[in-house]
């Protein structure tokens, strides 16, 4: 815990997950956060320490909460600001590409953490207990990384530890699907019934899920995972399949 409590924390993205990660992280550490798009006063009222660019730079840890079609000019930015030994963290939902980008861009004397919350502003409103968090380590030491892991541990985070790579495959099918199936139904005209099932509820749960993400976050998540094409295609295949099938 004394690894956060100690350190200052600077996140660049004040959107509503940015919002998100400063409500968790105020009561253990200082935050800064800039956003252009964000009054300052807004930031202010979240509690966080409304800050120019270079000086979010400052902190000992730099969580990056824009979207990826933003990340790559985000990362030219900042890196002759960054101090030597500060932690980089995104918050991408695709992390190959991120991963790259940050390898390449940023100086050699920060380490780089590559993370996706699997929660969002909605479901983690109340609690972070049981939510989970991908944890893809690119270049940081063993000793700094379990401070981080305990930390994350400690607000009842679950962590799953994996690859960049194994971390696209498997999110093209739990995260992209999902909210390729959720567009579908929203363009469909999806909505409560007076007659309907548990079936039913379940996909509207569905759509619930993403009716409140940007359509931003929906085209970065396919346009940036290598894998996402194939298993839309492998979807689409299937109901195409069963469509010719009933017509048979």
């Amino acid at each position: 815990m004394a690894f956060v409590m100690n350190c200052s924390i600077g996140i660049i993205g004040f959107g509503r997950f940015g919002r998100l990660m400063a409500h968790y992280l105020l009561p253990d550490c200082q935050v800064c956060a800039h956003d252009p798009s964000v009054r300052p006063e807004a930031i202010a009222a979240a509690g966080a320490a409304p800050a120019a660019i270079g000086d979010v730079c400052r902190s000992d840890i730099v969580i990056l909460a824009v979207p990826i079609s933003r990340l790559q000019g985000l990362l030219s930015a900042i890196r002759p600001h960054l101090q030597p030994e500060s932690l980089v963290v995104d918050v991408c939902s695709v992390k190959e590409q991120p991963v790259r980008w940050m390898q390449a861009l940023l100086p050699e004397t920060v380490d780089i953490l590559g993370t996706h919350p699997m929660f969002g502003p909605d479901s983690a409103a109340d609690s972070l207990e049981g939510r989970k968090i991908v944890l893809c380590p690119v270049r940081i030491g063993d000793k700094r990384f379990e401070k981080v892991k305990h930390y994350l541990g400690s607000k009842g985070l679950a962590l799953i530890e994996t690859s960049a790579e194994d971390h696209d495959r498997q999110i093209a099918v739990s995260l992209a699907l999902t909210h390729t199936i959720g567009r579908s139904l929203a363009l469909f005209g999806a909505k409560p019934q007076v007659i309907d099932t548990e079936g039913y509820q379940r996909l509207l749960r569905i759509l619930e899920v993403v009716e409140n993400d940007t359509w931003q976050l929906f085209e970065d998540m396919n346009r940036y995972n290598p894998y996402a094409q194939d298993a839309r295609q492998a979807f689409i295949t299937a109901m195409n399949e069963i469509e010719g099938k009933l017509r048979g």
